[in-house]
């Protein structure tokens, strides 16, 4: 698969610019085409020089689910596989999106840290899911294949005490415990942002869609909506975001990409509410390093403007 993303030659310049402004910030490098007249460089696991990232990707993320990659493609721990590639060439923005393979997955890298400026034009890093890949891991919520493994998280538990419904599969429910711990510590100013939760489990799909949502897989939470912006409630037209909005300060951001987590507030498409635990995009930990170099470290201060 390739992702084919096209704009006019006019808009190619300044989308070029934004790009390498928003990820100057973290180590990562976006295999997307800007410019009309360009040929998509293909994603990281279409490239046999990537194939073993994508497998230890992979395998680091979903231990003891996740064997390897080979050419006969992800090999599970039971013995099963799933393809890496569906062989169905070049996709649109919109097909990639909504029929993705594994190795789309990995198409758009996700930026941890504090970024300078909003995302560029359907630069959506994570928003694609295979649905075959994660049924195998964390079930089928429409088969009830998911509610066993649902746990209580106790949502910051010194000011809420809000009741979560969370996967344990994969660690899941540990590591959101563990950041509702350390969010428990911010100030009282962060709290409008944080509770009460909008939510975690939920069996349904994508709003607009027939895509399965990753709360389904009980591995996502929305925090609170009275600060968030969702780019379907903003105006949005057809499927092109708005104008970006976001207030959800850097102080909550960093904390959930420390454990693995990535914020819907860096897609194009955003939905600043919105976490999910994503540990093949966003290794647990590998956020420290770019919240310690960003301006403003986390504080149980005020939010940062």
């Amino acid at each position: 698969m390739r992702l084919r993303l096209t704009k006019s030659n006019n808009a190619a310049f300044l989308l070029r610019a934004s790009f390498a402004l928003y990820i100057g910030a973290a180590a990562a490098s976006v295999p997307v085409c800007w410019g009309g007249a360009e040929t998509a460089r293909p994603p990281a696991a279409q490239n046999a020089a990537n194939a073993q990232d994508i497998a230890e990707r992979l395998s680091r993320a979903y231990p003891g689910i996740v064997q390897g990659v080979d050419s006969g493609g992800v090999i599970f721990a039971d013995g099963t596989r799933l393809p890496l590639h569906d062989g169905k060439g070049d996709k649109t923005f919109a097909a990639w999106l909504s029929d993705p393979d594994i190795a789309d997955m990995f198409a758009i890298a996700y930026p941890p840290g504090q970024v300078s400026t909003p995302p560029p034009v359907n630069f959506d890093p994570g928003r694609a899911r295979n649905a075959a890949f994660f049924k195998k891991v964390y079930g089928d919520c429409a088969a009830g294949g998911v509610t066993p493994a649902l746990v209580d998280v106790i949502w910051l538990p010194k000011k809420a005490r809000q009741v979560l419904k969370v996967t344990s599969v994969n660690g899941v429910a540990k590591r959101l415990a563990a950041i509702s711990a350390e969010l428990d510590e911010l100030s009282a100013d962060f709290d409008g942002f944080l509770w009460p939760a909008a939510g975690a489990y939920n069996c349904r799909d994508i709003a607009g869609t027939k895509t399965p949502s990753a709360h389904g897989y009980g591995i996502a939470i929305d925090i609170a909506v009275q600060h968030a912006s969702y780019w379907r409630w903003s105006g949005a037209k057809d499927e092109a975001a708005p104008a970006y909005r976001n207030e959800v300060p850097m102080e909550i951001v960093r904390v959930f990409e420390n454990h693995g987590f990535i914020w819907g507030g860096k897609w194009n498409h955003f939905d600043t509410m919105h976490f999910e635990y994503r540990p093949e995009l966003l290794t647990p930990g590998d956020g420290l390093q770019a919240g310690a170099d960003a301006a403003g470290s986390a504080s149980s201060g005020t939010p940062a403007k």
